[in-house]
């Protein structure tokens, strides 16, 4: 999830944790050096099944505080799984997993200075291969450029902003992002130009236009307004305004009241659930009861939205990058039958992002393998590949770090419950449109 501008983001703790990075880029590991090589301040326990220590860890980078935490939670569980199924070895070499958290309880979501002070100490922390992470495009803004320094090399299961590894983007990027002049950051999930010009061809097939565009003014929520505005300028959706709304606000009443004098007949909500998305829905359904609202997977922790939101999140809908439970292959649908019974859960109702969490892990497994036991090497691994099977299905990773899957999902909330109702994928001339 994610877009630029990092406002108010120290990038002199970001320079400072680099600047402290040193000689751990290269060079073989033999064995950890204690059970558990990341801290408990930052890091949950070692997990680890196997015999004696783990020559490496592997760490996940999610915010496990705050409205996204159910989401991160099962997604934790859905990587610790996977390893556990793969016997806590990914080729001749034995590896553990630490989950990582990059929120604080104050922000209850991600936090600039806890994503800096996490990414200087994976890099550090010579047994961390590689990481899993993160879960907010805005963090790996700031953790991917550090890590790059050390050669440490990233995999995401839900960062979606464009700008991290194509353009169109921002003046500098993705560039900036690695310093070194080597790419050390690859996703699983589709980017926002994918899901924002599905958005777009969903209001033109519910007839739900002009669309008025809010965004959050985050990385992911601006970023992924700005592609659904540029898609729907070269669709032919009129847009009826482009506007933000403050996360700290105890009202949108003056926002609603300005939708409503707008004509548009579907709001957009570009930004995450936790910025008090909920009082955002409540409100705007008040002022704009006749409008529809249409959201990205910033709002896919569908518990959450409907808690925070109450009856007004009814009839709302929420897209997902990839397919539905019904819709996976073989693969796909026996990992989410395996994974929900170990978690209490049938098979439809894991969260879909738990199938990504599983795939960033066998992906991550599959490059330590064929490594040669170099954090480089690893990294290496993360592109250019060929993926026949995973619990998200068949897909390949280019030399950006993007996939070849674009293939969007959409759900309404219906009595409370998230249901699928429809699969979009854009074509690739429409994508095109979203810079």
């Amino acid at each position: 999830m994610k877009k630029r501008i990092l406002y108010g983001v120290p990038l002199a703790a970001v320079v400072a944790v680099a600047l402290v990075i040193v000689g751990v880029a290269t060079g073989k590991v033999n064995r950890a050096q204690s059970a558990s090589a990341l801290p408990p301040s930052s890091c949950g326990p070692l997990q680890y099944g196997g015999s004696g220590t783990p020559q490496f860890i592997v760490p996940s980078d999610l915010p496990m505080q705050g409205s996204s935490r159910s989401q991160t939670v099962e997604m934790t569980k859905a990587i610790a799984f996977t390893l556990k199924q793969a016997g806590y070895k990914a080729g001749k070499y034995t590896v553990g997993y630490q989950v990582c958290d990059d929120s604080t309880a104050q922000a209850a979501k991600w936090d600039p200075a806890k994503c800096s002070a996490n990414a200087g100490l994976y890099s550090r922390t010579k047994e961390v291969i590689g990481v899993l992470g993160t879960f907010n495009s805005g963090c790996a803004e700031i953790e991917v450029p550090v890590a790059n320094r050390a050669g440490l090399g990233y995999l995401s299961p839900a960062n979606t902003y464009i700008g991290l590894t194509h353009g169109p983007a921002l003046p500098g990027e993705p560039q900036k992002y690695y310093p070194t002049g080597k790419r050390n950051y690859a996703r699983v999930v589709a980017a926002d130009d994918f899901q924002g010009a599905a958005n777009v061809l969903l209001s033109k097939q519910l007839n739900v236009t002009p669309v008025y565009i809010l965004n959050d003014k985050e990385a992911y929520g601006f970023g992924i307004a700005s592609a659904f505005r540029n898609v729907a300028k070269a669709a032919g959706v009129k847009v009826a305004g482009f506007a933000a709304w403050d996360p700290k606000a105890a009202s949108y009443q003056d926002v609603a009241t300005k939708i409503q004098n707008s004509g548009a007949k579907s709001i957009f909500l570009g930004g995450l659930e936790c910025e008090n998305g909920g009082k955002l829905i409540k409100d705007l359904k008040a002022g704009v009861p006749d409008a529809l609202l249409i959201a990205p997977d910033g709002f896919s922790s569908f518990g959450d939205t409907v808690k925070h939101a109450g009856d007004a999140s009814e009839g709302m809908w929420i897209s997902i990058a990839g397919q539905p439970y019904a819709n996976l292959p073989a693969a796909g649908k026996k990992f989410a039958a395996a994974f929900g019974k170990s978690i209490g859960l049938a098979a439809a109702k894991v969260n879909p992002y738990s199938n990504y969490g599983a795939t960033a892990m066998q992906v991550m497994l599959a490059a330590i393998a064929k490594s040669d036991g170099t954090r480089a090497s690893v990294t290496k691994g993360l592109f250019n590949i060929s993926v026949p099977t995973s619990p998200i299905g068949g897909f390949k990773l280019n030399k950006n770090g993007d996939t070849n899957q674009g293939a969007i999902s959409f759900y309404q909330i219906k009595g409370g419950q998230a249901v699928f109702k429809k699969l979009i994928s854009p074509p690739g001339a429409l994508v095109a449109k979203a810079g």
